[in-house]
């Protein structure tokens, strides 16, 4: 096994930071000066390397393109107002990365690689992370298979990665979200749970239909009645109903365990609110509305961060929020901002310093 300190380390010769403004940035555009690429090769992960940000040479045959074993995490890292470079919950990201990894048949990464590997490439790259307010460094780990040949069978092969992206807010309005019905996320059984990169291309189609109605996003229903409510295309999704925060539960294995829907529990709990993940019923949401029970929807995500949701729309029958008077979830992001950038005590040690 390679040691943690046996990455080698080559810098780019010119930052193209020199170029960019940092304001205003859209999501996912510009990437830092460097990566870092590892090869699984015979069992073993080798040719640990940080190097300038480049493209990869790739055979046409590549089992990634043909087979679809390839997964994800998305991390972001901020800075405080001293400079310092802190990494959000990175080893639940890094839990997740391997549950991915299993799920798909593909090999674990040492924890030396994923973390150590991170915070080497965000050391190098910290001067990338803007100092904006709702601002920060996205940090893409993500692996494919790298097999060059045609059949299907896992591969032998694999590569590992990190890039990183600076970035402003992924949603900067509040969200329209149409419900989806027609079309299947996930079911029990299959890879919902995981960061695998084929449930976001087969999300494409609904989420293309969706906008041409109006709407920013999907809120993807079960795959048997169409009725239980699991997640919205980039994020996790929270009903304030009365007094209470209610979420999709995960036991059926068809949503992300999100690590933000992870911090919104803990905080909403700390703000006085009952949370309950459980199953939940369309009909019962739209009954709390016509109640005048339903007060908010948003939704949660490490790119999304917290995100309102003006709009909800099921079938003919629309429900739609005044945004301005929500009381839970601006306070959320605002407590879940204000740990991320230093200006709120981390007593959950949710912060991992560079």
């Amino acid at each position: 096994m390679v040691a943690a300190m046996d990455i080698s380390v080559t810098k780019a010769e010119r930052s193209k930071l020199q170029d960019l403004n940092l304001d205003n940035l859209p999501f996912g555009r510009y990437f830092s000066d460097h990566m870092l690429e590892a090869d699984y090769e015979n069992g073993e992960w080798k040719n640990i390397e940080i190097k300038p940000y480049q493209p990869l040479l790739l055979s046409p045959s590549l089992a990634a393109l043909h087979y679809g074993q390839a997964i994800f995490e998305g991390i972001k890292a901020y800075k405080d107002k001293e400079g310092n470079a802190f990494i959000f919950r990175p080893r639940d990201n890094y839990r997740r990365f391997n549950i991915s990894a299993e799920r798909m048949e593909m090999p674990s990464v040492p924890e030396y690689l994923f973390i150590e590997g991170m915070r080497r490439l965000v050391e190098l790259d910290k001067n990338w992370i803007p100092s904006r307010e709702d601002h920060s460094l996205y940090i893409r780990p993500f692996m494919f298979s790298s097999d060059e040949l045609i059949g299907v069978r896992p591969s032998d092969n694999y590569k590992f990665m990190i890039i990183l992206s600076p970035t402003g807010p992924y949603y900067a309005a509040p969200m329209r979200i149409y419900v989806e019905e027609k079309y299947v996320r996930a079911a029990p059984g299959g890879v919902g749970y995981a960061k695998a990169a084929g449930n976001y291309g087969a999300a494409m189609l609904a989420t293309a239909e969706a906008k041409r109605k109006g709407y920013d996003q999907v809120l993807w229903t079960d795959a048997f009645e169409h009725k239980y409510v699991q997640e919205i295309g980039t994020m996790n999704v929270f009903f304030i109903i009365g007094n209470t925060a209610i979420t999709p539960d995960l036991e059926q294995g068809t949503i992300l365990d999100g690590v933000t829907r992870q911090s919104a529990i803990t905080l909403l709990k700390e703000m006085g609110l009952t949370v309950e993940e459980r199953p939940l019923n369309i009909d019962d949401i739209m009954d709390a509305y016509k109640a005048g029970l339903l007060h908010e929807v948003f939704g949660t995500g490490t790119a999304a961060t917290i995100s309102l949701i003006r709009e909800l729309r099921y079938k003919d029958f629309v429900m739609k929020f005044d945004v301005d008077k929500w009381k839970t979830a601006p306070v959320l992001k605002t407590w879940l901002n204000d740990i991320r950038e230093r200006r709120r005590e981390d007593k959950y040690g949710w912060m991992w310093k560079v």
